[in-house]
């Protein structure tokens, strides 16, 4: 699949199945950011996901990744409670995430990462609430690293930004959820072995979640980051694919934290 076609498929599939700003990365990059986490998390952690997961008969955390995009054809009660908690828009000037500005009402991505970590880690909880938990927790941080995640109000994260590709509409939340890495060609395998020599982040402090937003808006804001409108220039992908990868990498880092502390690591 060329990055054209793939680009107007993720659009068409956005329209379809989700509402504006409640999609990032596609399934194969929640997958991605799973799979990193699950390489650097503590046996401890590993084990607890292990005994959460085997209650509906799962094995990875890549099983789970994508359910909380799957909430609204599955449980649309609960997919409408949570659509805010995709993302957060902090993307008008400054990226300084404030919590009574950008989500007042706790219903957005750093938040809902707050909350969802906390009820994880709590072992008076019911297994159940903890395996939904860590559904959410799993799915929220990889949503925080797509920079579009933690854009801007006008645009709705990029989704009202219209671009060209081949003669088809698309738009630039489309392109950064799985336009950029299709233009690699690369398969699952393929793209997490590549993923994984990337350098991971490293022994640096444990980043909050609001510190995720800020990082992810902070690329939004960096020149160039907006194509011009209509005809997606080819060259595009070249300064920004990198971007996006690392994103991947460091989303998979940062998941691993979380459910480090939540899980006892």
């Amino acid at each position: 699949m060329n990055l054209r076609t793939a680009l107007a498929a993720a659009a068409l599939a956005t329209a379809l199945v989700l509402p504006p700003s409640a999609h990032a990365w596609g399934a194969m990059g929640h997958r991605l950011v799973a799979d990193l986490a699950w390489d650097a998390m503590t046996p401890q952690a590993r084990a607890s996901a292990r005994h959460l997961l085997a209650l509906e008969g799962d094995a990875r955390l890549a099983d789970i990744a994508s359910w909380a995009d799957e909430l609204r054809a599955n449980d649309p009660d609960l997919g409408r409670r949570s659509a805010r908690w995709h993302y957060v828009n902090i993307g008008e000037g400054d990226c300084d995430y404030r919590p009574g500005r950008d989500c007042a009402s706790g219903d957005c991505v750093v938040a809902a990462i707050e909350a969802q970590a906390a009820i994880l880690a709590d072992p008076g909880q019911t297994r159940a609430a903890r395996l939904q938990a860590l559904k959410f927790v799993v799915h929220f941080v990889g949503d925080v690293h797509q920079p579009l995640h933690a854009g801007r109000a006008d645009d709705r994260g990029g989704n009202t930004h219209q671009l060209n590709i081949d003669g088809r509409g698309s738009n630039l939340h489309a392109l950064w959820d799985s336009g950029l890495l299709a233009q690699a060609g690369l398969d699952e395998a393929a793209w997490l072995a590549r993923l994984r020599r990337l350098p991971a982040i490293g022994a640096t402090p444990a980043s909050t979640p609001a510190d995720c937003a800020e990082a992810s808006c902070a690329i939004v804001e960096r020149p160039g980051f907006y194509p011009p409108k209509g005809t997606l220039d080819p060259a595009y992908a070249g300064p920004w694919l990198p971007v996006a990868e690392q994103q991947l990498r460091v989303g998979g880092q940062h998941l691993a934290e979380v459910l480090n502390r939540a899980l006892g690591g």
